[in-house]
């Protein structure tokens, strides 16, 4: 069902092993020119009844790559594509989340928004996220580089538009547009990241582009307290919102012209390093085009796979805390005493912090594949931070627990995605599991907006309980999984035996590594 684009090109620096290998390669005409390739052999058949994946016995071929030469398209990848996406998603929080900073330089007041009406314009946009949250499949079936354009333009003209609402009606309609637009972009593009990094690569750089959400908050403060301070003719909330949202439009040019849609039409790599991309997409997925369209058998089976439904519930827990944090951080910092100035700038520090373990944290589970245990680590983490919220009245000891939170929090979302993306076996099933990650997670933020109502202050008790609780949660459904995963990986073994001495010695060599097969192993 599935369909894809041809490209040919031609190298000399990958070479491949076994028959097998030339049945892989000739599948896609989107490979390196490799001396294996026999167009009069079929592929081998990847698929069966059996009910757990459909794991094929068979012999997984090999290809093999200059480490020099692929170490070199790595870097030039991590350059551009993470920091790209990146960057864009740091706009994206940043429309997102400032509504928090505006709410405290005056919009409560200059909107009247009493009562409900403010949570409401929290909850409006996850209504809207959660709705739009299969376009993450978008990125496979549209070229890459227009779906961000679009995305980008789209939010970017709903959030600055933020800036000349008139009344509450009005920002709830542009918080729905925003909240449309920004699931097509944010949601999936963990879903690229997979199709230009492998599996032992993906964590990091997943690290790096979800940790434009702390960075991404930590600027908000900055900049919050630099426009709020000073005395515009504007209203400062509606300054916030026009200086913050522009940038987004043109960001979106910046996606059209320099995002790759897939690793060997990249415009930075010359041809020898294309045939490389190429290469290390044909030793992922045994495909060397990876845009093009979606498997539904696939997808229908993800359905039945309760692997990526375990990591929506960790999703879900998890996002009932990042959702709410940064819109009611600086509430809450105000609340403790802090004036409206001080508390926008002291949201900066914590989130800061959460930045850096962010990327240490993915990149420490992609060395080890551990990573269950970083996420259960970090969820108690997280719930401890928030146990201090709730029970203590030190100013001192509650700034503590903000750091804690947010260090708990941030690094947990940043393993769970390369986490499901991890224990997928096709590009298909991959999708599918970031849709069902995404529509079972955004349903978190529903909760997370509306825990801390205003009457609940200075302490905001409850808010800060439902979220240590959802934290402690998070850390028992991510242990239970790992168990399970090794489970799995015990039956693969006991099915296929135990991967060999050459599988160990050429390990990221397979063909097709990545997709379900005699030598495919879950991440722990």
């Amino acid at each position: 069902m599935g369909f894809f684009g041809k490209e040919h090109a031609h190298g000399s620096n990958i070479t491949g092993h076994g028959n097998d290998a030339q049945n892989h390669a000739a599948k896609n005409d989107a490979i390196p020119d490799m001396d294996l390739l026999d167009p009069e052999k079929q592929p081998a058949d990847n698929t069966n009844n059996d009910s757990h994946t459909a794991l094929p016995q068979v012999h997984s071929p090999r290809i093999s790559i200059d480490p020099v030469l692929e170490a070199r398209v790595v870097r030039k990848l991590d350059l551009r594509v993470p920091t790209l996406l990146g960057f864009l998603y740091l706009l994206a929080l940043l429309d997102r989340s400032n509504i928090g900073n505006a709410r405290i330089a005056g919009m409560e007041e200059d909107m009247s928004l009493h009562g409900n009406k403010y949570p409401w314009l929290l909850t409006i946009f996850y209504i809207s996220y959660t709705l739009f949250e299969p376009l993450a499949l978008m990125w496979k079936i549209m070229p890459p580089h227009r779906w961000a354009a679009i995305t980008a333009m789209t939010w970017g003209i709903a959030a600055t538009c933020q800036a000349a609402a008139q009344n509450w009606s009005g920002l709830m309609a542009l918080r729905f547009i925003l909240g449309a637009a920004e699931a097509g972009f944010g949601p999936g593009s963990p879903y690229l990241l997979s199709f230009f990094y492998g599996r032992r690569e993906l964590g990091l750089r997943c690290g790096l582009f979800v940790s434009a959400a702390p960075l991404a908050n930590t600027f908000a403060g900055a900049l919050a307290y630099g426009i709020t301070s000073g005395h515009a003719l504007l209203a400062n909330w509606r300054l916030l919102f026009l200086v913050e949202g522009a940038p987004s439009l043109a960001a979106a040019f910046l996606a059209w012209y320099f995002l790759p849609d897939h690793p060997s039409s990249a415009w930075f790599l010359t041809e020898e390093e294309k045939d490389v991309a190429r290469a290390r997409s044909l030793r992922r997925s045994g495909e060397g085009e990876r845009v093009g369209g979606v498997d539904l058998k696939e997808i229908f089976q993800t359905l039945f796979d309760v692997k990526p439904w375990i990591t929506a519930l960790m999703y879900f827990s998890c996002n009932v805390s990042f959702s709410s944090l940064p819109v009611f951080l600086p509430t809450i910092l105000e609340d403790m005493g802090f004036e409206s100035i001080n508390a926008q700038g002291l949201t900066a520090p914590p989130f800061f912090v959460s930045f850096i373990f962010s990327i240490l944290t993915t990149w420490l589970a992609d060395r080890f594949q551990q990573r269950g245990l970083t996420i259960v680590f970090f969820s108690l983490v997280g719930a401890v931070g928030y146990v201090l919220l709730a029970a203590c009245t030190s100013v001192a000891v509650r700034y503590f627990g903000v750091f804690l939170a947010a260090a708990g929090v941030f690094p947990c979302i940043a393993n769970i995605l390369p986490w499901v993306l991890n224990n997928q076996g096709s590009d298909s099933r991959r999708g599918m599991g970031i849709v069902i990650l995404n529509i079972i997670g955004q349903c978190g933020p529903f909760l997370g907006t509306n825990v801390f109502p205003s009457s609940d202050g200075p302490r905001y008790i409850r808010g800060q309980s439902i979220c240590a609780a959802f934290m402690f949660f998070n850390a028992i459904l991510a242990l239970s999984l790992r168990f399970l995963l090794a489970w799995e990986n015990k039956r693969l073994e006991k099915k296929y035996g135990p991967q060999s001495q050459a599988t160990n010695a050429q390990k990221g060599q397979v063909i097709g590594e990545e997709n379900y097969g005699s030598s495919f192993r879950y991440v722990l």
